[in-house]
């Protein structure tokens, strides 16, 4: 789906290592990088602003991997990973392989090595609040996914005001929607909603009774999950008013991967 910018075999001296000695003499690391992007423009442009300048790219995987020392391969490319998606706004995933050639196994072989490819990913949050300043909990849930390390808040639907769902007398609900764009795995960013609705004193006491911030991963990529604590796409999200209509504001044409309908077919279909 992608291009690919690459470096392939960039030689960095730096001190990783689980052993002691790793740290304090250092050795040589190698590593291969992919940028997978989209290089249509620059190549009708032949502008290097319209592409990544994979020589910005080498200095920095050299100077990043001598300044953030760690013990394991796998952590260096995982952090490495998320420091280049961070840095390349152009960038829709990379790949990044670790060679160790002078790892201390005391065996013959030739090198150690670590790849892995990582890429942003497309989600969707359901946000809702029935108690208090409702609006403000809403801002403050909306404010607390811009400051997750791995997000970005691309779209925000308007406030609705909806009934209460599920049979439990409360307060109307306000209830909007995001489209976020995430480092995060489904499950990493569950936790993070979890935890920011702790900051917000959610307390589940009562099923789907009034809460301070409601926040329900919708839909991620085209993920199918269906685990004790995880199900995505959100399993009642196609009975839910409070969920389609602000979603069909930021993304109408988005595709449930279970069902094979768009958002605004099924707010068609619920609205009968």
């Amino acid at each position: 789906m992608y291009d690919e910018i690459k470096i392939t075999d960039l030689e960095v001296f730096a001190n990783h290592g689980v052993f002691p000695e790793e740290n304090t003499l250092g050795q040589k690391f190698v590593f291969t990088i992919k940028l997978y992007t989209d290089t249509r423009l620059a190549g009708r442009t032949d502008e290097i602003e319209d592409s990544i300048n994979y020589g910005d790219v080498a200095s920095f995987v050299t100077e990043y991997t001598k300044t953030h020392t760690v013990k394991l391969l796998e952590t260096a490319a995982e952090e490495l990973a998320e420091a280049m998606l961070l840095r390349y706004d152009m960038a829709k995933g990379v790949s990044v392989e670790i060679k160790k050639p002078w790892a201390p196994i005391g065996l013959p072989l030739r090198e150690a090595s670590v790849k892995i490819e990582r890429f942003w990913h497309n989600a969707y949050i359901a946000i809702g609040s029935n108690m208090g300043d409702k609006k403000a909990y809403l801002d403050f849930g909306v404010k607390s996914i811009v400051e997750i390390e791995g997000c970005r808040v691309n779209k925000v639907s308007e406030y609705i005001k909806t009934e209460p769902y599920g049979g439990v007398e409360q307060a109307d609900f306000l209830n909007g929607a995001l489209q976020v764009d995430t480092l995060l795995s489904p499950k990493e960013l569950l936790s993070e909603l979890q935890r920011i609705e702790l900051e917000a004193h959610r307390e589940r006491k009562v099923h789907w009774g009034p809460r301070t911030l409601d926040l329900d991963i919708i839909m991620y990529d085209d993920y199918i999950v269906e685990e004790e604590n995880l199900t995505i796409p959100h399993i009642e999200m196609h009975k839910r008013d409070f969920v389609l209509v602000p979603l069909a504001q930021i993304a109408p044409h988005l595709r449930h991967p279970a069902l094979n309908k768009t958002v605004m077919q099924l707010l068609e279909e619920l609205k009968g």
